[in-house]
C-alpha cells in the first residue's frame, strides 16, 4: 500500500465486505481497532492463496473448536447471507465438526447455524451451488 491511511481504507473496506456491512465507521483512537482494520483486513484477509470462503470456514472451525460461541453467529450470518455457504453446507459442517471436536461443541454450532438460517428467507440460497466455488 502507498500509505498508512490507505492501508486503513483498504482494511475498512474489506471488512465490510467480509461480513456483508455497511462502510464501517473509523474509530482512530483505538489502537486495538486499527491494529484489527490496518493488519487483520488490510493484509491477512486480502492474500490471494486463500478465498474469503476458505477463510471463513477455517476461522469457523478455530471458534467451535476453541468454544468461542460469542462471535459464531457473527461469522454463520455473514457466510449465509454473503453466499459462501447454503443452509446444507453449514449443516454439514456441523455435522462434520461434530467427529472433530466433540458432540456437544457441535451441536452448538448447529444450534448457532438454525438461529441464523429460521432468520433468513428459506429459498434465499436454495439451490445455490455457485456458493462453492467461491
Amino acid at each position: 500500500m502507498s500509505s498508512d491511511s490507505d492501508r486503513r481504507q483498504k482494511g475498512l473496506e474489506t471488512m465490510a465486505a467480509v461480513y456483508g456491512w455497511p462502510p464501517v465507521a473509523d474509530s482512530p483512537d483505538n489502537e486495538f481497532f486499527g491494529v484489527t482494520v490496518e493488519h487483520l483486513f488490510a493484509e491477512i484477509w486480502t492474500r490471494d492463496l486463500l478465498t474469503v470462503r476458505d477463510r471463513r470456514l477455517l476461522l469457523l472451525g478455530a471458534l467451535v473448536a476453541a468454544g468461542d460461541f460469542d462471535v459464531i453467529g457473527m461469522q454463520i450470518d455473514a457466510a449465509y447471507r454473503l453466499g459462501e455457504f447454503d443452509a446444507d453446507q453449514l449443516r454439514e459442517v456441523a455435522l462434520f465438526m461434530a467427529h472433530y471436536i466433540g458432540w456437544p461443541r457441535a451441536t452448538k454450532l448447529n444450534t448457532e447455524v438454525e438461529k441464523v438460517l429460521a432468520k433468513q428467507p428459506r429459498n434465499v440460497h436454495a439451490k445455490d451451488k455457485t456458493a462453492r466455488d467461491r
